[in-house]
């Protein structure tokens, strides 16, 4: 064995539980992400997500289905005059609480992958017209600029291997 390599510490704890892991199986596909952008952007029924996006009808209704089925979004009928009852997709607060996961990819998304004439969203303050961005913060309220500053560590739900 090399004498110079140490073992990371983080190997000595499992990641059966994972949150990151299980996390990723709910939004891990593109188009769940794509789902839930238009959402947040107000598109909310079947016809015009289908428009805007083009994902394909069995993959938008799976997609869709399965954001309900994890609480993410909720079903609200509605009905044009004339027209049979249809549902609209509205976020729940679990699924409002993505709203700063969306923001940090977006963020992530203009800075690597924007054409360059710039991102075609921007996200603004509805109070005072700002751009919104994405920051961390320790709990004792400290901004955190250099991410090489924070440091992993188990949580209180870690299991030893």
């Amino acid at each position: 064995m090399n004498p110079t390599f140490s073992r990371p510490p983080a190997m000595d704890w499992s990641m059966e539980t994972c949150t990151i892991g299980r996390a990723m199986e709910v939004l891990g596909e593109k188009w769940t992400i794509v789902v839930l952008r238009e959402i947040f952007n107000g598109v909310r029924r079947f016809a015009d997500l289908r428009e805007r996006t083009g994902i394909p009808r069995q993959v938008l209704t799976n997609r869709l289905a399965s954001l309900v089925a994890h609480g993410l979004l909720r079903r609200e009928p509605y009905q044009e005059p004339g027209a049979r009852i249809r549902h609209e997709y509205r976020l729940t607060a679990k699924g409002l609480d993505l709203y700063p996961v969306l923001t940090a990819v977006k963020e992530w998304g203009d800075r690597y992958l924007a054409d360059p004439g710039g991102p075609p969203l921007e996200m603004a303050h509805r109070d005072c017209g700002a751009e919104i961005h994405v920051e961390l913060r320790c709990a004792d309220g400290h901004r955190v600029v250099d991410l090489r500053q924070v440091v992993p560590r188990p949580g209180p739900g870690a299991r030893r291997r």
